[in-house]
């Protein structure tokens, strides 16, 4: 047990420890070597309130310890051979529905342009019966496909071509929260003294913590006189987790799925489902550096892992289904203890902190540094462990393209498009890659509020306004919203992008002229067709998803370079970071296998060039 008179040094000894540590140091941009000092390791806590002068209090430190103390697990350490599984060796693909296509209304022709890519799974967001306040992500019925995509039997019909050209299909599954308007929450609402009505959490006051999407996270409800919480948008509300009934509502729910032959699901925040008992008051150090008031009291909670456990053992295990878990908030260590193979919780999880570099957040306008990428990458794939297994994403339907953020240069888009998808097609890990990544799709050019569709955007918007004018209000929502990702695919140059004969529900930019999947197939040396070669590379190079990785030059700037070798192979992968050139000490040995410029180079590696080198094998 952990109490005041540690010192810091034993709370970065600690697991969970290390991981809180390391989340503080990354939202206020400061190293690691603050804390490794000797001086500061040797701090006891109790002396942090007064020598911060008033930056840390009583509270905090108790926050802290209550996070701490609620977790006795230590991952295991040992480097056992990894566990061969079909998710490790495939890449996915994420559909939105809202903004893909439907070649002609039952979904099958747009499997053909996947299978050609090599995709070897879909990862599908909510199509489930929605009033789709958040696209979707508020769900009405469970068991029901949302009108805008079809029927059940058009579903059917595509799961059935999905398993014909050999792919396999996972679906979104967002259990933390449903609609307002599903039934169960009705029933809670206007009967609830029923079975019913402890369904969801209500309260008769409403504590400080705040909405994801702006604001108070309680409505309050007439019906009942009381405050129900909803940790994203109003129509969004919390289930209660900490009920059975609800437990085995969701257990059925998803084995009816599993049943109809889903391959899997991915578990929308599947962290935030288990709340602190009592739903305490968020600490208000921790609210003010992390955004979010409350959120240190959901976001690894008190009953995590028996839920996610039971899940897993009831439903998952025995259709041999596959789970990869959003997880934000996360870092290493507790994602260890949610993934671990010997855990049976996770297969997977989503973690986060790479997506934005330390100190800033997805609403700042900034470049981001790749540098940042090699730094992470390189220590989680050196510690994560065999036992677990690295998700590689840059892009979903909540964040702007990564090319725009890293660097919005025209003349760079192509190369750099295909850097990116080297290094996520040649690290360790199951790759997962979101439509028009492939195409090398950017952020578009909003030129006001009126086109954007976003709840999340729309509120924080409201906001800003209160403390900043409307323009520089809008730049701050344009910089991080998440319709970045969300307009239509673009298909080809035609009306629409080729996405629609009708107006799309949100309208994209001039980029679909000259970026579009019609012109990338048509052109040897387009992103498109480079992420097809790599994904065929990958598939023939076993190496990729089960041999070591070896970094190399580590503390070279822009220079992000290792060795992917197992007893029978050998490669090298070498990655410049920056839009500049960086002269060569000596050419790598052996076969110049793919890069993402057509022609070689022995003396620098070019702007964003990256270069796979296949060395000699091993006997």
């Amino acid at each position: 047990m952990l109490t005041r008179n540690n010192r810091i040094k034993d709370i970065y000894a600690n697991p969970i420890g290390r991981d809180i540590i390391a989340k503080l140091l990354l939202q206020m941009n400061v190293g690691e070597k603050a804390v490794k000092n000797r001086i500061v390791g040797n701090l006891k806590l109790k002396v942090l309130p007064k020598l911060s002068k008033g930056q840390l209090d009583d509270g905090f430190i108790d926050t802290v310890l209550t996070l701490l103390n609620s977790e006795q697990d230590i991952p295991r350490t040992d480097n056992s051979p990894i566990q061969k599984a079909w998710w490790k060796e495939a890449v996915f693909y994420q559909i939105y529905p809202r903004s893909f296509k439907d070649s002609n209304g039952d979904g099958i022709g747009d499997l053909d342009y996947l299978n050609e890519l090599g995709i070897d799974s879909i990862w599908l967001s909510p199509i489930y019966d929605s009033p789709n306040d958040d696209n979707g992500y508020d769900i009405r019925d469970y068991r029901k496909i949302m009108t805008e995509f079809g029927t059940m039997e058009d579903f059917d019909r595509l799961l059935a071509g999905i398993h014909d050209r050999g792919m396999r299909l996972i679906m979104d599954l967002v259990v933390n929260h449903t609609s307002d308007e599903h039934e169960w929450y009705q029933n809670a609402i206007h009967e609830p003294a029923s079975s019913y009505g402890d369904y969801y959490i209500f309260r008769d006051r409403p504590n400080n913590w705040t909405s994801f999407f702006g604001g108070s996270a309680w409505n309050y409800v007439k019906e009942r006189n009381q405050y129900a919480l909803h940790l994203f948008s109003k129509k969004q509300m919390d289930l209660n987790w900490d009920n059975a009934a609800v437990r085995h509502e969701v257990h059925d729910m998803v084995s009816w799925w599993l049943e109809k032959g889903v391959d899997g699901f991915r578990m929308d925040v599947v962290n935030y489902i288990s709340k602190r008992s009592g739903l305490p008051e968020g600490n208000e150090i921790v609210g003010k550096l992390m955004g979010y008031y409350g959120v240190e009291n959901y976001f690894y909670g008190p009953h995590l892992h028996e839920y996610l456990h039971e899940l897993k053992e009831k439903v998952f295990l025995p259709h041999r289904a596959f789970s990869v878990g959003e997880t934000p908030g996360t870092g290493m260590e507790m994602s260890k203890l949610l993934t671990g193979d010997y855990r049976n919780e996770l297969d997977m999880v989503f973690s986060f902190d790479h997506l934005e570099t330390p100190g800033h957040t997805r609403f700042d306008d900034y470049r981001y540094d790749l540098n940042y990428l090699k730094k992470y990458m390189i220590n989680w794939l050196e510690n994560y462990g065999n036992h677990c297994q690295p998700s590689l994403f840059y892009e979903n339907h909540d964040n702007p393209r990564m090319i725009s953020k890293v660097d919005p240069d025209p003349q760079f888009r192509e190369v750099l498009g295909k850097l990116l998808a080297v290094i996520q097609l040649t690290l360790r890990g199951t790759p997962f890659i979101f439509q028009g990544q492939e195409l090398g799709m950017v952020n578009q050019d909003f030129k006001s509020m009126d086109g954007i569709r976003d709840v999340e955007s729309i509120n924080l918007y409201e906001e800003f306004c209160k403390t900043m004018d409307k323009e520089a209000a809008f730049h701050k929502v344009l910089a991080g919203t998440r319709d970045h990702a969300r307009t239509p695919m673009q298909w080809d140059d035609g009306q629409y992008a080729g996405f629609s004969t009708a107006q799309p529900w949100i309208m994209m930019d001039e980029d679909y002229k000259t970026c579009n999947v019609q012109a990338q197939m048509e052109d040897e040396n387009s992103i498109l067709r480079f992420y097809q070669k790599l994904i065929a590379f990958r598939r023939e190079h076993t190496v990729i998803p089960y041999g070591d990785v070896i970094f190399t030059n580590k503390k070279v700037k822009d220079l992000f370079t290792y060795y992917r070798k197992d007893k029978s192979e050998l490669l090298y992968v070498e990655n410049n970071l920056s839009p500049c050139s960086i002269k060569r000490k000596k050419l790598p040995a052996g076969t110049r296998l793919l890069s993402n410029y057509t022609e070689a180079s022995d003396s620098c590696l070019r702007p964003y060039e990256a270069v796979i080198w296949g060395a000699c094998r091993q006997s």
